[in-house]
């Protein structure tokens, strides 16, 4: 699960609000995500949008009983362009925090899974407390909850950042750098290619609740209560109704949703 940073924060301050259609009256949501995040969002080489996140947004259409339709968005100008109406609400695995509510609501989790750290398969790194980790140089996705967690917890690593996991992976396969920092399940996926053959994970860490939030979540401009609202009840009745575990069961071994 990922945060914009302030930088983006402060952008989205000063992006120009215009205001969506009444929930009541909505016939089409526009979804924006990356379609650069799988397991969760992806674009495949014909450019169709796959993945947990689209699946999840499908489904949750369906039972409001409106039409989807997804826009791509580069992740660093997702709530700028959430604000300014691009699209009515995000699914791209954004991280729930307080940072990002001060400029945009957000409805209940629909899924929480922890950070992770892995590294190639012949390092001696073992641990991931930050002793264990001092002059190691590591790998991010920027203006996310990894990269964020990395600079707060480990200050004495050399952090690299990148724009998409795919320059983080590359550089770690290739020993560029000794460790990456990411979603467990985006790591654990990755290890299952080919090109993850190189590679292993050490070791789960201990989410922050200010840093990487309480779940993902569906973001949506504030002051949309009835949409809030809306995808609140299509989440619940999703769990209820089993939809979300075949979902679920599409891509994982366990219920990604969380305690």
């Amino acid at each position: 699960m990922r945060i914009i940073k302030r930088l983006a924060i402060a952008a989205a301050i000063v992006a120009v609000a215009v205001g969506g259609a009444q929930a009541q009256d909505m016939k089409k949501v526009r979804i924006g995500t990356e379609g650069a995040y799988p397991p969760f969002n992806n674009l495949t080489s014909d450019g169709k949008l796959v993945g947990f996140d689209v699946d999840i947004a499908k489904a949750l259409c369906e039972q409001m009983k409106v039409e989807c339709e997804f826009v791509v968005q580069d992740w660093d100008g997702m709530i700028p362009a959430l604000i300014a109406g691009k699209f009515d609400a995000v699914i791209a695995s954004m991280s729930i925090t307080e940072e990002r509510m001060k400029v945009v609501d957000f409805t209940n989790k629909y899924y929480n899974t922890p950070p992770a750290i892995a590294v190639p398969k012949d390092s001696k790194l073992t641990g991931v407390m930050a002793a264990d980790l001092k002059g190691v140089k590591m790998g991010a996705q920027s203006s996310t909850t990894h990269s964020n967690y990395a600079e707060e917890k480990f200050p004495d690593v050399e952090l690299q950042l990148y724009p998409t996991p795919d320059e983080y992976k590359l550089d770690l396969a290739s020993g560029r750098i000794d460790a990456a920092i990411d979603d467990v399940v985006v790591l654990s996926e990755w290890l299952d290619t080919d090109d993850g053959k190189c590679c292993r994970i050490i070791g789960t860490l201990t989410p922050d609740p200010v840093i990487n939030g309480v779940g993902a979540g569906i973001a949506i401009r504030k002051g949309e209560d009835e949409l809030k609202a809306m995808f609140n009840t299509a989440i619940d009745a999703i769990r209820a109704n089993g939809k979300y575990e075949e979902i679920n069961k599409q891509y994982f071994a366990f219920d990604v949703f969380g305690s």
